[in-house]
């Protein structure tokens, strides 16, 4: 079951950066998905396995589709340029093939340093344990990951805000700390007579 599934993660990955189209893309990304969810619970690691499709599946890759299909995306525009960085995106690949069967072939973490996780005794839960986990042993590296995103939501926000200088804003605490004096100015004018009414009060 492993293999098989592993066999169409890859195909779904390869097919993420090979399809022309960007709706099938995404597509292929949450078959991706649905079978990293797969080896998960072959894992017995359930809760991460609902995690993945719940969060990804059912909300990252739903806004990624609508944001593809809403924009006007030209396909000929995107491929241009495609042989120009063919070599370096080969030297990239070829160096993350080399450190991942380094990974693989090593003694620890080798294909026979792996063992198939023992079966878990009745009442278990993951959830737990990956919350004792998370807030004993890994408490920092946590919590420093927490700060670095809080980091990059901040910083993505100072970027993208932009002020133009013809925007009119509002600012409250000037608009209650007005007085009247500053707004409103009585004028004492004299009323005049037109040369209409002067004729008609003549005639009479």
């Amino acid at each position: 079951m492993f293999y098989f599934f592993a066999a169409i993660l890859l195909f779904a990955a390869l097919r993420v950066i090979t399809a022309r189209n960007p709706v099938h893309a995404a597509l292929f990304l949450v078959l991706a998905f649905f079978t990293s969810a797969a080896i998960w619970i072959l894992l017995q690691a359930e809760f991460l396995a609902i995690a993945l499709v719940l969060v990804y599946v059912g909300a990252v890759m739903v806004l990624f589709l609508f944001v593809v299909m809403m924009l006007d995306i030209n396909l000929a525009r995107l491929r241009e340029g495609f042989w120009n960085y063919l070599p370096l995106g080969a030297f990239v690949a070829l160096l993350l093939v080399a450190e991942m069967a380094l990974v693989l072939l090593g003694g620890y973490f080798g294909l026979t340093g792996s063992p198939p996780p023992p079966p878990l005794p009745e009442g278990y839960s993951n959830t737990k344990e990956l919350g004792r986990l998370i807030y004993t042993e890994y408490v920092y590296p946590f919590e420093i990951a927490a700060v670095i995103l809080l980091v990059a939501i901040v910083a993505a926000i100072a970027l993208t805000l932009r002020r133009r200088k013809r925007t009119k804003y509002q600012d409250p605490a000037q608009q209650i700390g007005v007085r009247r004096e500053e707004r409103v100015r009585l004028v004492s004018m004299r009323a005049e007579r037109t040369g209409e009414e002067k004729g008609e009060r003549g005639e009479a």
